[in-house]
């Protein structure tokens, strides 16, 4: 089975940070902790050692979002995705100097943020130890105990891309239920439970 892979949430309305550690939760995510603002985010980042944080620009004291941001990139090297409910020109400009793995504008659904942290999570240990040689299906079937069929292959490649269920569905030709009821199945011949998970196991696999 895949690991967890934890998150810490800074946001300044509780209802909301409530909201998304639900949905990370549900989606098999850990969630390390809340914090309200940018001094208890670099508290929290010394004792929870998450994998990525969600970060809010406006936390209504400083530092602000992007601020805090620049010390996670600078000190702790890890991806981050900015909710807010900012798209001003200004604000976009400073965000990019960050260089963050995603930008969600709010509101936004868990199906949103599920894919742009998955996406953040994949591609920042992706990064790391990418050997730039894309896998086959013959690679996968030799370490897996069930080999996987050449659509779930198809499948599988699509996900690595951070394509959505009904993106998947449209760029093969079949319905969202169809979809799933392959990946239910492609999850099960990699021992994992939901996409992350999948993704990381990719990773391994490759």
């Amino acid at each position: 089975m895949g690991r967890s892979y934890s998150i810490l949430i800074v946001e300044d309305e509780p209802l909301i940070a409530e909201d998304i550690q639900g949905y990370l939760e549900e989606s098999g995510f850990c969630v390390t902790g809340i914090a309200y603002n940018g001094e208890e985010a670099l508290n929290l980042l010394d004792i929870s050692e998450p994998d990525a944080l969600l970060l809010d620009i406006n936390l209504g004291v400083p530092p602000d979002g992007i601020e805090l941001a620049g010390m996670i990139r600078e000190k702790y090297e890890l991806p981050f995705v900015f909710l807010t409910s900012h798209a001003d020109k200004g604000t976009l400009e400073r965000a990019k100097q960050t260089f963050p793995a995603g930008y969600l504008l709010k509101p936004f659904d868990g199906r949103d943020l599920m894919t742009s942290l998955e996406i953040a999570l994949f591609n920042h240990f992706n990064s790391k130890a990418s050997s730039g040689v894309e896998p086959t299906l013959e690679d996968f079937n030799r370490k897996l105990p069930t080999p996987l069929s050449a659509r779930e292959f198809e499948l599988l490649m699509q996900l690595r891309t951070g394509k959505t269920n009904r993106e998947i569905a449209e760029a093969s030709f079949i319905s969202v239920n169809t979809v799933k009821t392959h990946l239910q199945h492609l999850f099960n011949k990699l021992d994992v439970t939901n996409r992350t998970q999948a993704l990381f196991r990719i990773r391994e696999l490759s």
